[in-house]
């Protein structure tokens, strides 16, 4: 299947369709259920009929959607009898993580030696590549999940250490794989922690409760507390991990020298803006947090302003060997017409007219369906394409 996969590109690119779409629906119920359930939780009241409070519910929320009012109560534990009827919050996360895992293995892991490698960082074969990005998954839930039973309820310290860990994964990806690719191996770390945790202790928490009942036994309380709190850290990686999954769309970002530094930055703005309404949620509003991530996010737009120049050789044997490396590369998805060529895949360079330094960036990072070509070409070919196509598009 594999062998199939990677040998015929029109099945490729419906693969990466239906698993794409697969994935955003999932993403969206899973991310969508985390944001209400903590919402909930922290909008909870205390149970104003006596008869509720005995019966073991503590906290519970009027809520008005639909047309119509809800009644939503939790209990402390769990109630004295259980329905017939559970709904559960499971596959939404699992569908998430297998469907993202599979886009990984059908965009990046098929092709490593065009997607995954950048071998001007590290030159590396491509099943090493692949072994270091399944690895590193692995890794990344092992650690984690070590650190919340070293650490116990020492949030703060945790919270620092997933800091610190994502930003060395960050780093380190950033000089194993390629720019896109580094971006999306630090989100696929973070979101097999998210699939880890409820795989290994939330589900596992909700089954310890209901057996208990069906037992006859009082349900240990202390697996759903650790679960809540896989579910809150959850809820906290969530807009870290969009930004990841959004990798593709940012080259403008992922192909800067330092992106590593500037995902963890972007990574932490998220995570802050998920605190922000999480103290809301809870009656604590502080709409300076709101203006802080603004103004985080402004800092760095501004500190990453191209200065516009450009180095880009133009001389006649500059543009004579771009003409050159763009049709042993280029021909197939893009019309020149100095090249002689009709490519309807990419955009038409004679409409667009891109200029030299534009042409360098999308060849080196890659944008949209087109791969990064850093690794592939060096770096003077590229700048001679560069000089080519913006000298001859559009005449």
């Amino acid at each position: 299947m594999t062998h199939l996969v990677a040998m015929n590109p029109y099945l490729r690119d419906w693969l990466s369709l239906l698993v794409r779409w697969l994935h955003v629906i999932a993403a969206i119920g899973w991310i969508g259920s985390s944001f209400y359930f903590v919402h909930l939780d922290q909008s909870l009241r205390f149970p104003a009929d006596v008869a509720d409070r005995e019966a073991g519910v503590g906290g519970e929320l009027w809520e008005v959607h639909g047309g119509g009012f809800y009644h939503v109560q939790k209990y402390r534990v769990a109630p004295r009898e259980l329905p017939d009827h559970i709904a559960w919050f499971k596959w939404e996360a699992y569908a998430t993580w297998l469907s993202g895992f599979f886009l990984l293995v059908i965009l990046y892991w098929l092709d490593a030696r065009s997607y995954l490698i950048d071998t001007s960082v590290a030159d590396i074969g491509p099943w090493t590549a692949v072994g270091i990005s399944a690895g590193l998954l692995v890794l990344a839930w092992v650690a984690y999940d070590v650190l919340c039973r070293l650490l116990g309820g020492r949030e703060l310290v945790l919270a620092a250490a997933i800091v610190g860990g994502t930003a060395l994964a960050a780093w380190g990806n950033g000089r194993l794989f390629s720019p896109r690719a580094a971006w999306l191996e630090t989100g696929a770390m973070l979101g097999t922690i998210m699939a880890g945790s409820v795989l290994f202790n939330i589900i596992p928490a909700h089954w310890e409760l209901i057996r208990a009942k069906e037992a006859g036994r009082d349900p240990d309380p202390a697996p759903g507390l650790e679960a809540k709190r896989r579910s809150v850290h959850n809820n906290y990686l969530t807009l870290p991990v969009l930004v990841t999954m959004l990798a593709g769309h940012f080259t403008f970002l992922t192909g800067r020298d330092h992106a590593w530094l500037i995902l963890l930055v972007l990574m932490l703005v998220g995570a802050w803006v998920r605190h922000f309404y999480n103290l809301r949620h809870g009656g604590k509003t502080h709409w300076w947090m709101l203006g802080a991530a603004a103004a985080a996010v402004t800092v760095l737009a501004v500190v990453l302003i191209p200065d516009g120049g450009s180095t880009v050789p133009s001389t006649a044997a500059d543009i004579a060997a771009g003409k050159v490396v763009f049709a042993a590369n280029c021909t197939v998805c893009h019309t020149l017409a100095n090249a002689g060529s009709t490519g309807a895949v990419g955009p038409n360079l004679d409409a667009v007219k891109p200029a030299a330094s534009l042409v360098v960036d999308r060849v080196t990072n890659g944008f949209g369906g087109m791969p990064p070509f850093a690794g592939k070409l060096t770096a003077t070919q590229i700048q001679a394409v560069a000089a080519y196509v913006s000298t001859v598009a559009g005449r």
